[in-house]
């Protein structure tokens, strides 16, 4: 690829850390959303219900779509799509949660890797 072929591609790393107050909820909601998926087969609903009544960071994969992120931004089309979630012990005021802890390109990631990934979480289903 050329320059201006690659050019056209922005990556774009999102990190967010959620509180979750009502567990039953997000669990509710994320159960609303696989029972709506027609598209799903059987097997995998049922595989899917039982994740997301175990774990809250399984109902919260099931419930942000990087689509709905960017879908309003003029311009610009989903090329590809790929997101985590886990379960985290969260210190708003440990080091390791300093955000303002840059790279070098202006792009703070806290696992301390240079490409932002976390490597170890839960894809994103849909």
């Amino acid at each position: 690829m050329t320059t201006s072929e690659t050019s056209r591609y922005v990556r774009l790393r999102v990190e967010l850390v959620l509180e979750v107050g009502d567990s039953g909820e997000l669990t509710g909601a994320a159960l609303d959303r696989i029972a709506a998926d027609e598209f799903m087969p059987d097997e995998e609903r049922a595989h899917a219900e039982s994740a997301v009544r175990e774990d809250e960071a399984e109902a919260i994969a099931y419930l942000v779509d990087p689509f709905d992120l960017i879908s309003e931004v003029p311009g610009v089309e989903l090329a590809q799509a790929s997101w985590s979630s886990e379960q985290i012990d969260y210190d708003p005021d440990a080091e390791e949660w300093d955000l303002d802890e840059e790279d070098g390109d202006g792009e703070a990631y806290e696992d301390g890797d240079d490409d932002g990934d976390d490597d170890d979480g839960d894809e994103g289903r849909r």
